[in-house]
This record gives C-alpha cells, sequence and structure tokens, in this order.
C-alpha cells in the first residue's frame, strides 16, 4: 500500500513539476505579443501618409487650392486663405504619431531584430515625414521629438537643422538599403512589394529632391553631382513613391471618396490651369487638360478662379464649372510620394543652375524628358507636337520654363504642387478673389494645442518664423 501512495505521490508531482514548467506559454496571449516583426508597421504609416496627404481637406484645399490647380463652387474659406484649424492639427498630429513615431518604432525594432532593411525603409519613411513637417509648418520639434512621456514639450528645430539632419538619415539609409543586406516583406511593403532596390532609389532621390529644395540657403552641389554620378535615383516612372490604393472605401482614394462616393462635387478645376491649357494664354492647346478635367454641362472645359466670398450662381455655378477629370477620381488613383517626372524636372533646374554637369545640353534633354514623363502620367495623354516654339527649351527663360511645367505635372499632388511653387514662384499667379489675407500662404499656421501644450518652445519658435502666420516665410523662401 505504501508503494501504491508512492507512486501516486510521485505522479502528482511530475504532473505539477511539467504544468509549472509550461505555465507561462499556456497562458500567453497570441493576439497581444510582446513585440511584432518591425516590417508590420510598415503598411499603416505608408497609408497613413497617403491620406493625410490627399485628403480633400488637407491637400486638396491648402495644397492645390493654393497652387490654383483647383478651385471651390461655394466653400470658398480655404482658397480664400482661410484654413480649418481641424485640418492643420490633422496633418500635424498623423504626421508625427502615425509616421514618424511608428517609423521609429519600426527602426527599433529593427535594431533588436539586426534587420537593416528595415531599418533602411524605417529611415526613408521618417525623413519624409520630417520633411514634409518642415515643409509645411517651418521650424518643427526635431531631436527632442519622439520621445513620448520623456519629453512632452520638446524644443523647435530650424529648418536648416532639419534639412541637415533628415539628409544624414537619408545617407545612413541609402547605405542601409543595399538589397546583399536582406529582403522585405512584399506583403508589407505597399509601395514597392518587397523590392529593395526601389526602396534605395527613393531614399536617393528624395535627398536630391531636399538639396534642391535647400539649395538657395545651403548649397551642396558636390552631393547633387554624386547623387547623379551614383546610378540611384530614379531612372524611369517604374521607380515612382506612390501608393496605389483599392477600388473600394475605406481602402480607395481620399478624392475619390470625398467627391464621388461622398458625392461632394465641390472640388472643380481652377482657371489658371484651363487658361494655360486651352491656348488662351501663350502655351499652347494641351491634350493634359482633357485628363485632368471633364467638360461643364455645356460641353465646355471652364475653370473657376480662386477664392470670391458670395458666389454668383449664375457665375460660378456646379454645372458651368468643369469637374476634377475622372481620372484622377479613380478610386484607384495613387498617392504620390515622389515620382520620375518631377525628378527630371530638379534635374533640368540643378543643370541649368550649374549644380551638376552638363548645361543647357542637359537641362534641355532633362526638362524635355519630364514633359513627356507628365503626358505619359496622364492617361497616356498624346504629347503630338506640344514641345515645340514656346515650349521647346529657351536659355535664357529656361527655369521659369521648367517651373511652369513642373507646375503643371505637379497637378493632383496638392501639398508638393503648393511648396514647389512657393519655392520657385512660377508661374505668376493672381491672389484669390476676396482673400482673408494679402497674399498667397507661406505656411501652414502651428496647431492651436501647441499653445498650451508647449506654450514656450511654441512662442520661441513662432517669434524665430517671424510670427505664426500664414504668411510668415519658411527657411528656404527667404
Amino acid at each position: 500500500m505504501k508503494k501504491i501512495n508512492l507512486i501516486v505521490l510521485l505522479f502528482i508531482g511530475l504532473v505539477f513539476v511539467s504544468c509549472d514548467k509550461d505555465f507561462d506559454e499556456l497562458n500567453s496571449n497570441p493576439n497581444d505579443p510582446t513585440s511584432i516583426p518591425s516590417e508590420l508597421l510598415l503598411g499603416s504609416m505608408i497609408r497613413s501618409t497617403g491620406n493625410v496627404m490627399y485628403s480633400t481637406f488637407n491637400g486638396g484645399d491648402m495644397g492645390e487650392c493654393w497652387a490654383q490647380h483647383w478651385a471651390k463652387v461655394q466653400y470658398n474659406d480655404e482658397a480664400r486663405y482661410e484654413p480649418r484649424e481641424s485640418s492643420i492639427t490633422n496633418v500635424w498630429a498623423t504626421l508625427y504619431e502615425s509616421v514618424a513615431a511608428d517609423a521609429d518604432a519600426m527602426y527599433n525594432l529593427a535594431v533588436t531584430e539586426e534587420n537593416e532593411i528595415s531599418q533602411g525603409v524605417a529611415l526613408t519613411m521618417q525623413a519624409y515625414a520630417f520633411l514634409l513637417l518642415t515643409d509645411l509648418y517651418g521650424n518643427i520639434p526635431f531631436n527632442e521629438a519622439l520621445q513620448g512621456a520623456v519629453n512632452i514639450s520638446p524644443v523647435y528645430d530650424s529648418q536648416a537643422d532639419v534639412y541637415s539632419g533628415c539628409i544624414t538619415i537619408l545617407d545612413n539609409a541609402i547605405a542601409k538599403l543595399n538589397p546583399s543586406n536582406g529582403d522585405l516583406d512584399p506583403n508589407q511593403d505597399i509601395i514597392y512589394g518587397g523590392d529593395v532596390s526601389k526602396w534605395r532609389k527613393f531614399a536617393a532621390t528624395m535627398k536630391f529632391r531636399a538639396l534642391m529644395r535647400m539649395s538657395a540657403k545651403d548649397l551642396r552641389a558636390s552631393e547633387m553631382q554624386s547623387l547623379v554620378n551614383s546610378g540611384l535615383l530614379f531612372s524611369s516612372s517604374a521607380d515612382d513613391a506612390k501608393l496605389v490604393y483599392l477600388s473600394a472605401a475605406p481602402n480607395a482614394n481620399p478624392v475619390y471618396e470625398s467627391v464621388v462616393f461622398g458625392t461632394r462635387g465641390e472640388w472643380k478645376i481652377n482657371s489658371q490651369v484651363v487658361e494655360r491649357m486651352d491656348g488662351t494664354m501663350s502655351l499652347p492647346l494641351d491634350s493634359r487638360l482633357a485628363v485632368m478635367a471633364q467638360p461643364n454641362a455645356d460641353g465646355d472645359y471652364r475653370g473657376k478662379p480662386s477664392g470670391i466670398a458670395d458666389v454668383p450662381s449664375n457665375e460660378y455655378s456646379y454645372a458651368n464649372v468643369s469637374p476634377l477629370g475622372e481620372f484622377y477620381l479613380l478610386p484607384e488613383a495613387p498617392a504620390i510620394f515622389l515620382s520620375y517626372t518631377e525628378l527630371q524636372f530638379l534635374l533640368a533646374e540643378a543643370a541649368k543652375k550649374g549644380y551638376i554637369n552638363g548645361g543647357d545640353s542637359a537641362a534641355s534633354a532633362y526638362y524635355q524628358a519630364g514633359i513627356a514623363s507628365s503626358f505619359a502620367d496622364n492617361d497616356g495623354a498624346s504629347m503630338g507636337g506640344y514641345y515645340s516654339g514656346v515650349v521647346s527649351y529657351i536659355p535664357n527663360n529656361a527655369l521659369e520654363q521648367i517651373a511652369t511645367q513642373k507646375w503643371i505635372a505637379l497637378y493632383g499632388q496638392g501639398f508638393e504642387a503648393w511648396t514647389e511653387w512657393r519655392r520657385t514662384g512660377y508661374p505668376v499667379l493672381p491672389l484669390a478673389i476676396d482673400p482673408y489675407i494679402n497674399e498667397i500662404p507661406s505656411r501652414l499656421r502651428y496647431p492651436v494645442i501647441e499653445q498650451s501644450l508647449n506654450a514656450a518652445n511654441y512662442a520661441d519658435a513662432a517669434a524665430a518664423m517671424g510670427g505664426d502666420t500664414l504668411t510668415s516665410p519658411v527657411w528656404w523662401m527667404n
């Protein structure tokens, strides 16, 4: 009997030892992991970036309307330079919390994983977010940003420091994004489907754009030429950094979701675009107009000028102003982060200014390539004999030509179109009718919440900018 009891006790002891050994595994929640693979943060980060840039209330109202690509029929406050505070706050919060902070988390996870490719992608997206933030607002928290509860009142850095810091980030990204360093999960990469070489080109081309944008204040011509020599810049539109949306809400293009799915036909073509493409102004007839706009109720292409406090219904109505083009209203229309087309115009400007080799010969070739690429981007519109006469490269007028053609090519790319217009000043655009302020905005105001949560640093940043106003110029504009 004692022998049987001993066997029973030994069996019970083994059961308890075994249960204790596997207790943590049996009681862990597989749906609430303590850590996640770094690449799982990428998809939502990309989508957040595209959604905030291409929202009609953000990149539409404060980008396309201020670049005078679009106009609004009735609700004209934004086109008259009075943006919504909710939009200003939304852009700031999304780019910090859902892009820059998630990119930082992705990078830190990738360091733990010793995954250099994931680190490089995270750095690329972080640089993109910070560059967009500083281009929109001016001085921003950078070195002390993303510290969470450790520092809830970060100092604002100058735009010069943000740009220099982002150039360093991009150099680091380019080094890590060597395809020999590993792979990227194609299921998480909704820009390039896991093609590491294209991410490297994205980082390199973004650096070139940043160097051009800061060139009037901090010229680094040797770095530009080095990038041209490297072979790492976009080589065709197949390299474009863009998010192709899905065919149905809520994962469709935000413009489609507002205008088509949401039946809000408020956003229309601007007369500045129509008159530069229908032969009214000095430029010739342009087949891209039929892609960028639809005919109005009378079968004509008719734009509306920006602004007007009380729009006369018989003069500008939902029926007699041309809607946005169907091509730009497709649910799958992409959010373009950076394109080969834009790069060609940047290269043309750089060559013309002597920042890179080639002079007028190279500038002319880049300029023509940019125009041809823009026609291809616009649903393969026929270029025909467009590149002739006043459009052909004229050395004495080249910088205005390059900037004007870039302005046309950036149609639909709200914030980027407005930013490049702010930098170049071309084409010359009129002030909106019945404006709230006496010039086209140079920046976004800081979110009101910064005045209470980060008051001292906000005050210093506003003073350094010459005041927290829409007309305070950003660093690279001075």
